[in-house]
């Protein structure tokens, strides 16, 4: 633990866990190997880094707890198999992490919770609150009442949506192989391992190849596709082996372990791909001391600092933020609706419970949800 600390800073890390890894490639969860992947995992959770874990194994888990029966391949067996397996999955690695008295808190995402504007922040919201207070949020998709409308998918691309949701450093993808090799090193004894990429084109694509476990719905392909996703977000991707011996910490105290993917040096911040070409759904004018905040202090919006909010808009909306004049000068997310912005508009920050009778937080925009012109 010692040895983590000094060698690395405090880091949000999110790490994901495919079917094959958590089964160790077997028909049922490999509980020794999960034990040991949550160990690694608590020596980082103490030495003060924040740990978030997506995992696969719904459906595993459930044929496993059902004692794997003949099923139809329909996608209502599969929810049916999720929503069995799910309370199973969460159960266990409540247990496992409760061995080093680390609380654990379940979020079930869709990707319309993290397409809609609203429902982004609240799950944003919701994690930050876990991370702040020390819960490990254990993270899937809501498989039992998804439709293929709504699904990610793949955990692969969940995972990088969910670094991108927690404002990740690092996103690590453990699976069944060493990391992306130059071809499939199954068949191609002179397959190389690619130790690090800096920039994902066609021709890295055409490399990464489908999964032949078959035990999960994501290949090789499909970790290349998530980390071009969150490497554009600013965030560094590891596809490693979840068998091997303290990989995690290995990664986390650099060593060079699989394939790391640098992200992008100037990425477009993930908050703000909304603000670009999105329709503004109001303004607000502020004072000239909010302006000055904003312009010259890199500042989030406090409500003090509003004076007039024009149109009606909700909770997650992007609009324009202007001086006195009317002149725009930045472009952000609203953290309130219009109407909750009206009734807090010139004061405090510790008042806004108290004139509402809720709160998202002290500030109307926040600096990382905002674009200044």
């Amino acid at each position: 633990m010692t040895d983590i600390k000094k060698r690395t800073r405090s880091q949000i890390i999110v790490i994901k866990l495919g079917t094959s890894v958590l089964t160790a490639g077997t028909k049922q969860l490999d509980k020794a190997r999960i034990v040991e992947l949550i160990r690694q995992c608590a020596l980082l959770h103490q030495a003060g880094h924040k740990i978030v874990i997506v995992t696969s194994g719904a459906i595993a888990a459930g044929r496993e707890y059902l004692n794997f029966p003949t099923l139809p391949n329909t996608v209502a067996t599969k929810q049916m198999l999720a929503s069995v397996g799910q309370s199973k999955l969460i159960q266990f690695w409540e247990q496992l992490f409760s061995i080093y008295k680390i609380h654990i808190g379940q979020m079930l995402l869709t990707r319309a919770d993290l397409e809609d504007r609203e429902r982004f922040l609240n799950a944003q919201d919701v994690l930050k609150a876990l991370l702040d207070n020390h819960i490990v949020p254990v993270i899937n998709e809501n498989d039992a009442v998804a439709t293929a409308e709504i699904k990610v998918g793949d955990n692969d691309n969940l995972s990088a949506l969910v670094a991108i949701l927690a404002n990740a450093n690092k996103l690590i993808l453990l699976t069944d192989l060493e990391g992306l090799y130059t071809d499939d090193p199954r068949h191609n004894p002179d397959a190389k391992l690619i130790q690090q990429v800096e920039h994902i084109d066609d021709k890295l694509r055409s490399i990464a190849g489908d999964s032949v476990s078959g035990l999960g719905t994501g290949g090789m392909g499909t970790k290349v596709q998530a980390a071009d996703v969150a490497g554009r977000a600013g965030i560094e991707v590891i596809i490693a082996a979840g068998g091997r011996t303290n990989v995690i910490l290995d990664i986390v105290n650099h060593h060079a372990v699989g394939t790391k993917f640098l992200p992008q040096k100037t990425p477009l911040e993930h908050r703000k791909y909304w603000l670009f070409g999105a329709p503004k759904a109001g303004e607000i004018y502020l004072d000239d001391g909010a302006v000055n905040a904003i312009l010259h202090k890199g500042s989030s919006l406090l409500p003090s600092g509003i004076i007039a909010v024009e149109h009606d808009f909700s909770r997650g909306a992007v609009i324009d933020i202007c001086d006195k004049t009317g002149k725009c000068i930045a472009r952000g997310v609203s953290r309130y609706n219009s109407d909750s912005l009206k009734q807090i508009a010139g004061h405090h920050s510790q008042e806004i419970s108290h004139l509402i009778g809720y709160e998202y937080g002290p500030v109307a925009v926040h600096r990382d949800d905002m674009i200044v012109k």
